[in-house]
Formats: structure tokens, C-alpha cells, sequence
């Protein structure tokens, strides 16, 4: 089974129906002991990030998702829950993460041309980094193939961790993962067949 953490963030119903689409079990929870039981976790997020960090923490599941991602579980962050997989976030000013990927999230506003629009929404190409091997989390795309953003703050600092790029006026982070971790920027579950492929290879990790 396959764990949506339910902390009071996020458009859980169409993740859950993504998942169950592709065959998988999936239940959306805030249940601490499900999410233990669990073989796979999907912490999802939009909004504010220093909101959706104090609610995931407040809900008491915060050091349950890092306990689990930690004993080696598979976890996959999406969109703002991707970004608090990171140290730090300087949306509105300066906030801890989950910590279980080095990293910062910051505005993308000083790094895309100024005629471009802040949020970036819409549907944009994923670019697989040239010195690395294409990430589990990609075996059934391809690179070029296209998924959909909204967002206003991107990841950086974290090159280590980076599986795939889009390109937003500048070099935004699409991905990430570092072991059994792993995030998207983008939202699966929105993004058509591709999204679909990139839920069913995380089922398989």
C-alpha cells in the first residue's frame, strides 16, 4: 500500500485516483501507524511553505516521515512537498525543512528573465542531467517528454541530488533524489500518460 500523507495540504483526491489508476493500492491518511505499515509514502503540498511545515509538524507525522525515509523506505515528494524535503526554504523568509535532501528553496525571480512570469505555470520539457544515469524514477519517459508546473520558489543548491532540469527562462530543478528519496517539482498527477509512467516507476522502486 501507498501512503498519502494527509496533513491538511494538497489536492489528495487526484493523486490517489493517479495511483489507483495504474493499479496500485493507495490511501490517503494522516494515520502515523499506516503510514508505518506502508510500503511506499507520497508526501504531496501546494500553498505556503512555512504553513504546510507547520501543519505537517503540528499533525505529529513530520518525524514519521523522516523515520520512514530514513529506514530506507521509498518516499517521493511532490511540489511543495518536494521543497520541504530540503534544508531550508526563503519563501517569505527563512524556513526549516525535512532536511532529508541538502538544499535551499528559493524565488525564481532573480534567475528567469524579468518578461516571464512568476508563478511558472503551465507545461514544460524535463532535461536529463548529461554525467548521470537516467534516474529509476524516469524508465518509462523519455527525456524532452512534458509535465506540468505551478510554482513561484524552485530548489537550488542541491546538484548533487538533481535528476532532471526544465528550462523556465533559466535551469530550474524538475527532480530529485538521493537514495530511496526522491521529489518532483512538477505534478504527476496532472501530467497526463507521462505522469502516469512516473507514478508507475515509482511503485516499482
Amino acid at each position: 500500500m501507498i501512503a498519502i500523507v494527509d496533513y491538511g495540504v494538497g489536492n489528495l483526491f487526484s493523486l490517489c485516483s493517479s495511483i489507483k489508476y495504474i493499479g496500485q493500492e493507495a490511501e490517503i491518511t494522516g494515520d502515523a501507524d499506516k503510514i508505518r505499515r506502508s510500503e511506499r509514502v507520497i508526501l504531496p503540498g501546494v500553498g505556503a511553505f512555512e504553513d504546510a511545515a507547520r501543519k505537517l509538524r503540528q499533525s505529529g507525522l513530520a518525524d514519521c516521515v523522516c523515520a520512514e525515509a530514513q529506514s530506507g523506505k521509498p518516499l517521493l515528494g511532490i511540489c511543495l512537498g518536494m521543497q520541504m524535503l530540503f534544508d531550508k526554504s526563503f519563501e517569505y523568509g527563512e524556513h526549516q525543512g525535512l532536511g532529508l535532501i541538502h538544499g535551499n528553496v528559493i524565488s525564481m525571480e532573480p534567475v528567469i528573465p524579468k518578461d516571464y512570469k512568476v508563478p511558472h505555470i503551465g507545461w514544460n520539457g524535463l532535461i536529463f542531467p548529461k554525467n548521470k544515469p537516467i534516474s529509476p524514477l524516469f524508465k518509462y519517459i523519455r527525456e524532452g517528454d512534458h509535465v506540468y508546473f505551478v510554482h513561484s520558489f524552485y530548489a537550488a543548491d542541491c546538484d548533487a541530488a538533481v535528476i532532471a532540469t526544465t528550462e523556465y527562462g533559466a535551469a530550474l530543478t524538475a527532480a530529485v533524489a538521493d537514495q530511496n528519496i526522491y521529489g518532483t517539482q512538477f505534478h504527476p498527477e496532472k501530467s497526463g500518460e507521462v505522469g502516469l509512467n512516473i507514478l508507475r516507476a515509482f511503485c516499482e522502486i
